[in-house]
């Protein structure tokens, strides 16, 4: 089984008897979208089997007992991150959801559509190149790339970029939309080379919109 990813220190005590309860509130998102999907409440005993079988388990006040998401319904939330707030007491889950979240049928518990728009997935994709290029490895083409130096990789841009060109002026958006993901992809390794997040190129642009 996959080991979460959490925030937690060997130090870090979650702190279930703030609001004399013994229960803190689990807010649930969507790792993929980023939306959030529900809020819900641990004890204790609620926490470690959600830790120990990285699917959410909530205490129902309802029904005073554990509960876990999708035990009649099927939709489990499956965890992959955790991670705890700056009083330790409050939680955080990233999930991968299995269906509709909310009983009422739709995606999330308050009323939104749950849809992936990727664009977060370039997040991820700069902290893989990152790791190309801190840990490099013989078998990567990125860390081939980072070794040698910022005008092979400047180079691949202008390359990818002439394609780009090229394939636009035909009309098979497959082909296009490669050679568009592959200048996106080399575009990024440059950022990186030069150290600038791709975060910095979009406050120039939201600088210019104002």
């Amino acid at each position: 089984m996959q080991d979460i990813t959490t925030n937690f220190t060997k130090n870090t005590v979650i702190d279930f008897n703030k609001n004399g309860d013994n229960l803190v509130p689990a807010v649930i998102q969507d790792i993929n979208t980023n939306k959030i999907l529900m809020l819900g409440y641990m004890n204790e005993e609620a926490f470690l089997k959600t830790k120990k079988e990285n699917i959410v388990t909530f205490f129902s006040r309802t029904k005073k007992r554990l509960w876990t998401k999708g035990e009649t319904s099927g939709n489990f939330l499956h965890v992959k991150e955790l991670f705890i707030d700056c009083d330790n007491d409050t939680l955080l889950f990233k999930v991968q959801p299995v269906g509709v979240v909310c009983h009422t049928g739709t995606d999330t518990c308050f009323q939104e559509e749950n849809k992936n728009n990727n664009l977060h997935f370039l997040d991820k994709l700069q902290q893989i190149i990152k790791d190309r290029r801190n840990n490099p490895s013989e078998k990567s083409y990125v860390s081939s790339l980072f070794a040698k130096g910022i005008n092979k990789i400047a180079q691949k841009v202008g390359e990818e970029a002439v394609e780009v060109v090229i394939e636009a002026k035909d009309n098979n958006d497959e082909l296009f939309t490669g050679e568009a993901a592959d200048l996106l992809f080399h575009y990024l390794i440059l950022l990186e080379q030069k150290n600038i997040p791709l975060s910095d190129i979009i406050k120039v642009l939201e600088e210019r919109q104002k």
